[in-house]
């Protein structure tokens, strides 16, 4: 887009200069006028050409479940003992399930509460039209908007990809119109959400005035682990129903009424490393039987991971006092090979006012708030939103920046750092800029009960 941006702007700049020379043969030099002239198209046409396109948030929506879908621990347990699992695998889940940090209100789609669970395709399409249908519904009718404004959809569902594709469900469902530009991801893992900004954000780049709609899910019908290989029976634990709808626009008309502005996303793939290509992996087991394997390596590629994104994102966020202590660090562990000295950790405080971190589990929030050195109320919305509606995959994010504003701290100006992960590996962050006072009684995922969190969330040694 830019090189063909250059190449107008060269043809119209020779045609320009070629009337200006022959001008000033016919009138023997180049007047001071028509040198202002000529700055003052080139200064115009690079501004054009090069004015960045602001992304406006204009709001979201976060799946809430029926209660009568949740499933607490002893549930859970039941479950397995009745689908004749072995003890040894009983015996694991109930151990993961006590250090998950997952609370007794997530919930899991119908069709896996039946006995045994059913797998199905149909079940599996039953639970992404519930999810789906009811934020995008929700969401439209907030705004008063029409679907046929809509002029991007997308959507990522990492281990549901049907045929037709979820977009062209949803255009099916709301008469979206024939000219929309539609996406759908799979197979991208946790980090899937952000993965959609940025692809709203190209586009937007090239269609002005326009509306995207991202929808961010992960059905858990299909994707039961039956088996009992451990290190995909940690899934079983982790997962459950959510969904998140999220408004986009580059439209000016738009920034009054919007939430938030898009200031940075950075994405970061691992995927060149065997190690890091595989921690997160779905494949069968020795009978055959397909799950999700979750390695133990998954921390410290995720660790590697998010330090590879901050070398990426800290010179756009940090002050210079925090990138100059961080530089001077690393020059001494090269210059003097001072190993046993610790690398200054940038302080992100003094960048964000919030953090919202993907709710993979209780060990990955603290491993991240430890590594960046935050406070341990910086990680509060993560596991809060990750006791209440457990893993929801790429939608955690937005579980936690609604639980933030529901709590009402989030105000204008402030800047919120949200970070996933997902298979592949891959961290991706996206920065937001706060447009105006968020007011914590409107109506949202947390507003029937935010006023019982933060909780203590118990810790097992088991």
């Amino acid at each position: 887009m830019v090189e063909f941006k250059l190449m107008i702007m060269k043809a119209f700049l020779c045609n320009y200069f070629s009337f200006l020379n022959l001008s000033a043969i016919s009138k023997g030099s180049i007047s001071v006028t028509q040198s202002i002239a000529v700055i003052a198209l080139i200064l115009t046409l690079l501004y054009i050409c090069f004015k960045s396109t602001s992304v406006y948030l204009i709001d979201y929506v976060c799946y809430l479940p029926p209660g009568n879908l949740r499933v607490p621990h002893s549930h859970f347990i039941e479950h397995f003992k009745l689908c004749n699992f072995e003890k040894e695998t009983i015996e694991f889940h109930t151990k993961v399930l006590k250090k998950s940090g997952i609370g007794v209100e997530a919930c899991m789609p119908e069709s896996v509460h039946e006995l045994p669970p059913d797998n199905s395709m149909k079940h599996a399409q039953a639970e992404t039209e519930m999810v789906l249908f009811t934020i995008v519904d929700e969401l439209l009718s907030k705004h008063n908007v029409h679907p046929k404004s809509i002029d991007i959809l997308v959507s990522n569902c990492s281990l549901f990809c049907p045929t037709p594709c979820i977009t062209s469900t949803i255009i099916n469902k709301f008469g979206f119109r024939s000219n929309i530009k539609c996406f759908s991801l799979s197979g991208m893992g946790c980090s899937a959400g952000l993965l959609s900004v940025s692809l709203v954000k190209d586009l937007l780049k090239v269609h002005k005035n326009s509306l995207a709609l991202v929808l961010s899910m992960e059905a858990v019908a299909p994707n039961g682990y039956n088996g009992n290989t451990k290190s995909k029976l940690i899934a079983n634990a982790l997962f459950r129903m959510g969904g998140a709808a999220i408004l986009l626009s580059n439209r000016n008309q738009d920034k009054g009424i919007a939430k938030y502005k898009l200031q940075h996303l950075v994405r970061t793939h691992l995927g060149s490393k065997d190690k890091a290509y595989q921690c997160v992996y779905q494949k069968p087991d020795e009978n055959n039987i397909v799950g999700v394997s979750l390695s133990r390596s998954l921390l410290s590629v995720a660790s590697s991971a998010l330090r590879i994104n901050i070398i990426n994102l800290g010179p756009l966020v940090l002050p210079y006092s925090e990138q100059l202590r961080y530089g001077l660090s690393m020059i001494r562990r090269k210059i003097w090979a001072a190993e046993d000295k610790e690398m200054y950790v940038p302080n992100f405080k003094k960048a964000f006012e919030h953090f919202c971190i993907h709710a993979g589990g209780k060990t990955v929030i603290d491993g991240i708030v430890e590594n960046l050195k935050l406070h341990r109320e910086d990680g509060e919305a993560s596991r809060m939103a990750l006791y209440r509606f457990g893993n929801t995959s790429s939608s955690s994010l937005w579980y936690e920046l609604s639980y933030l504003e529901a709590k009402g701290r989030v105000k204008k100006g402030h800047k919120v750092w949200q970070i996933g992960f997902g298979s592949g590996f891959k961290c991706n962050s996206a920065v937001w800029k706060c447009l105006s006072d968020i007011d914590p009684n409107v109506k949202s995922a947390w507003s029937d009960r935010i006023h019982l969190y933060p909780i203590e969330i118990p810790v097992f040694d088991c």
